[in-house]
C-alpha cells in the first residue's frame, strides 16, 4: 500500500477537502451508507439462487451452436442432463421396459423438463451399456432463472424414484450427470469449501486482530467491515444476475477478497485512529486525523485494485467477467465503508475503542506508539544500510519461483481431477464403465448447406451421410448420431421419425442438421479439444465435398477449446491494460515515475512467483500431498482459467 505521505500535493489537497467535507457530514453520510447496507442484506441471502454454474463464452462458436439449437432448431435438448440407471433388468427386456416406463413417465411430468428420450423412444443400442445399465437423456428449459436450478429438483425426483423401485429391485441406483450436474456439483463443492474456510478463517483472523490491537472492540471493527462488504457484494451481484450471466464463483471471490480488503482497509483506519487517540487528540479530532491520513491512501489503493478488476470485463467469458464485477464491487464497497461508517463509529467510540482489552496487552499510549514506530524505523534503517543483501535475500526466492512460471501448461488437464465425492462424477465413472461416457462429452456439430434442403434433396442427404461416415471412421469416434443414422438404424423414412427427433436433429427450414459425435471413452479431454480444432481447420467443404457448406462445433470439447483460446489470447492484452491503467493511476497519486514503476514491477514479480508456485505444486506435484490436492501435468488449467487477476498498489 502506498505511503499516505507520498501522494502528490494537488491530489492530496483534493482528497483532504473530500475527507474534510465527509467529516462535516460524516454522520449523515454514514447513516445513508448504513441504511443502504442494511437494505441490501436480505438480498445477499438469496444471491446464490440467481448465480449460474454454467460457463458462457460470449461470441464463441460453441455458444452460437447452443443459441442456434434453441432458436433455429427449437430443440428440447439444448440444455440436458443424463440420468444413469443401474440395478434394473435390461432396458430391452419386457420387465426392464416397464420399470423404465415408470421412470420416464415421472420425468416427463417434472416441471422444467422439455424432453425425455430413452430406449423406449429410440430403440438404439447406444442406450444399452455394458453390464446391463442404461441411461435417459432429459432436456431442460427455463424461462425464469438459470436452468441449473432444476438440478436439485431432479436429484430429489431421482431419489424418490429409486426408493419407489427399491422394494422390487434392491440394487437400483439412479444418478444424474452431464455438463449441468457436473458444473453444479463442482461449483457447489467449491462454494461449500469457501464457507468451511470462512468458518475457520474468521476465528483465526479475530485472534490475530486481538493480538495486534489487544482490544476486542478494535478487533471487531475490521472484521465487521469485511463481513458487510461481502454481504453487500453478494446482494448487488444477485440483483445484477437477473440481467447478466454471473457465475457462482462470485461467492468465492467476494468472500476471499472481502475479508482481505475489508479487514486490511479498516485495520489501517483503526490503527491511525488509535495512534491519534494515544497522541492526546479528542475522539472527533482523532477520527478526522485517521480519515485524512488513511482515507486518501485507501482511495488510491482501492482505485488501482478496481482498475485491474474492471479490465477483466473485456474478456467475453461469464466466469472471468463475474470475477471482474465481484472484485470491483468488493474494492469499491470496502473503501466506501471504511471511509464513511468506520470514522463515524470511531468518533462515537473515542477512548472506548480499547474496551475488551486483553489482559496480556498493555494499553496503547504515546510512549508505546513511539516505541513501536522506532522499532519499525530501526528495521527500515537496517534494510537501507544493506540494500543489496536485502534484495538478494528477498528477491532470489521470488525470482526462482517466477522462473518456473515459464513452464506453465494451460492445456486441458489429463487424468481424473474431478471431485470423487460428487454424485455427478460417480455417475460419469459409471457411464465410462458402460462405455457410454461419450454422451456427456459429445461434440454437437451443425452442418449447414445454404440453398440445399437436407431433408428434401438427395444432394443434401448424401452430404450429411458422407460427413457422418467420415466422422464415424475416425478412431477417436465411438458413435455418430444424426437424422440419417437414426433413419438408417430404424429402417424408417424421415416422416416416420417422431416430431421430437426431427426437431432435435433437423432445423425448421431443413437446411441445417445436427450431428452428435460421441468420442471414445479412451479419448482424453485434451485429445477432444485437439479434434475440435482439427475439424474446424479442415472445414465443411473438405469434409462433405459440398462447396459453400458450413460447419459449427459446440458441446463440452468445443467450449473447452474456445475457453482456452480466449483466455490465452486475451491474457497479454488484459495484463497490458492493467499495467498501463495502474501506472497512470499511480502516477496521478505519486507524481513519481520511479515509485509507480517500482510498485508495478514488484507486483508483476509476485504474480509471476505465484504462477511459479502453481507450477511446482499443482503441475509438478512437489508438496501437493501436504496440501491435500492432486498434482500432475496440466493440472494448472482450472486455476489458470481464473488467474487474470489485477495488480494492487502495494
Amino acid at each position: 500500500m502506498p505511503s499516505e505521505y507520498a501522494i502528490s500535493p494537488y491530489l492530496a489537497t483534493i482528497l483532504y477537502d473530500i475527507m474534510g467535507l465527509m467529516h462535516v457530514r460524516r454522520f449523515w453520510v454514514a447513516g445513508v451508507v448504513l441504511v443502504t447496507a442494511i437494505a441490501l442484506l436480505p438480498f445477499s441471502f438469496h444471491a446464490e439462487r440467481h448465480l449460474e454454474t454454467a460457463t458462457h463464452v460470449e461470441g464463441s462458436e460453441a455458444e452460437s451452436v447452443r443459441q442456434e439449437l434453441a432458436s433455429r432448431f427449437r430443440s428440447p435438448f439444448v440444455d440436458r442432463v443424463v440420468l444413469v440407471i443401474q440395478g434394473l433388468p435390461p432396458a430391452d427386456s419386457e420387465e426392464g421396459g416397464q420399470a423404465l416406463a415408470t421412470i420416464v413417465a415421472a420425468l416427463k411430468a417434472e416441471p422444467g423438463v422439455s424432453g425425455v428420450v430413452s430406449h423406449l423412444e429410440l430403440r438404439d443400442p447406444i442406450f444399452l451399456g455394458k453390464g446391463g445399465g442404461t441411461f435417459v437423456l432429459i432436456g431442460l428449459s427455463s424461462t425464469e432463472g438459470p436452468v441449473e436450478s432444476f438440478v436439485p429438483k431432479l436429484h430429489a425426483r431421482a431419489n424418490s424414484l429409486a426408493s419407489q423401485l427399491r422394494g422390487r429391485y434392491p440394487a437400483v441406483k439412479l444418478e444424474l450427470t452431464g455438463e449441468l450436474p457436473l458444473n453444479f456439483d463442482i461449483r457447489k463443492a467449491s462454494a461449500d469449501d469457501v464457507r468451511r474456510g470462512e468458518s475457520l478463517v474468521i476465528p483465526a483472523t479475530l485472534a490475530l486482530l486481538l493480538v495486534a490491537f489487544g482490544s476486542l472492540v478494535a478487533a471487531l471493527i475490521p472484521l465487521a467491515v469485511g463481513q458487510l462488504a461481502i454481504a453487500a457484494t453478494l446482494a448487488i451481484t444477485g440483483l445484477l444476475a437477473h440481467h447478466w450471466h454471473l457465475s457462482i464463483l462470485v461467492q468465492n471471490l467476494a468472500t476471499m477478497l472481502g475479508l482481505g480488503l475489508g479487514i486490511d482497509y479498516a485495520l489501517l483506519m483503526v490503527s491511525r485512529f488509535r495512534e491519534a487517540i494515544s497522541a492526546g487528540h479528542s475522539a472527533s479530532a482523532a477520527s478526522v486525523v485517521a480519515a485524512r491520513q488513511a482515507g486518501r491512501t485507501l482511495l488510491i489503493s482501492a482505485s488501482t485494485v478496481a482498475i485491474g478488476f474492471l479490465a477483466l470485463l473485456t474478456v467475453p467469458i461469464s466466469e472471468i467477467r463475474s470475477i471482474g464485477i465481484a472484485g470491483f464491487l468488493v474494492a469499491a464497497i470496502s473503501v466506501l465503508l471504511t471511509n464513511t461508517l468506520v470514522p463515524a463509529a470511531l468518533a462515537l467510540l473515542g477512548a472506548r475503542i480499547d474496551l475488551g482489552r486483553m489482559p496480556f496487552t498493555p494499553k496503547l499510549d504515546a510512549q508505546r506508539a513511539a516505541r513501536t514506530g522506532n522499532r519499525w524505523r530501526g528495521w527500515g534503517k537496517v534494510i537501507v544500510a544493506h540494500p543489496f543483501l536485502a534484495l538478494i535475500v528477498a528477491g532470489a526466492p521470488m525470482l526462482l519461483l517466477a522462473w518456473q512460471a515459464k513452464h506453465l501448461n494451460t492445456s486441458v488437464p489429463t487424468g481424473n481431477w474431478l471431485p470423487e465425492s460428487a454424485e455427478s462424477v460417480h455417475a460419469l465413472h459409471t457411464l465410462e464403465q458402460m462405455d457410454r461416457a461419450g454422451i456427456v462429452y459429445s461434440m454437437r456439430i451443425i452442418l449447414e448447406l445454404p440453398g440445399v434442403s437436407i431433408a428434401q434433396t438427395d444432394a443434401g442427404w448424401n452430404a450429411l451421410d458422407r460427413l457422418s461416415q467420415r466422422l464415424a471412421s475416425d478412431p477417436r469416434c465411438a458413435r455418430v448420431i444424426s437424422i440419417s443414422t437414426i433413419a438408417e438404424h430404424n429402417r424408417a423414412s424421415l416422416t416416420d421419425l417422431s416430431r421430437e427427433t426431427r426437431r432435435t436433429f433437423l432445423s425448421g427450414d431443413g437446411q441445417a442438421a445436427l450431428l452428435e459425435v460421441l468420442p471414445a471413452t479412451s479419448v482424453s479431454l485434451r485429445d477432444q479439444v485437439d479434434w475440435v480444432r482439427e475439424l474446424r481447420k479442415t472445414g465443411a467443404a473438405a469434409l462433405t465435398g459440398v462447396p459453400g457448406a458450413r460447419l459449427r462445433i459446440g458441446g463440452i470439447p468445443a467450449l473447452n477449446a474456445d475457453y482456452q483460446t480466449i483466455v490465452t489470447d486475451r491474457f497479454v492484452s488484459v495484463m497490458t491494460m492493467v499495467v498501463v491503467a495502474t501506472l497512470l493511476a499511480l502516477l496521478a497519486g505519486f507524481r513519481s515515475l520511479f515509485a509507480a514503476v517500482k510498485a508495478i514491477a514488484l507486483n508483476l514479480l509476485s504474480v509471476a512467483a505465484s504462477f511459479g508456485a502453481l507450477v511446482l505444486v499443482f503441475q509438478d506435484g512437489h508438496g501437493s500431498g501436504l496440501l491435500g490436492v492432486p498434482g500432475g501435468p496440466a493440472a494448472c488449467f482450472p486455476l489458470f482459467q481464473s488467474s487474470l487477476l489485477p495488480l494492487s498498489s502495494d
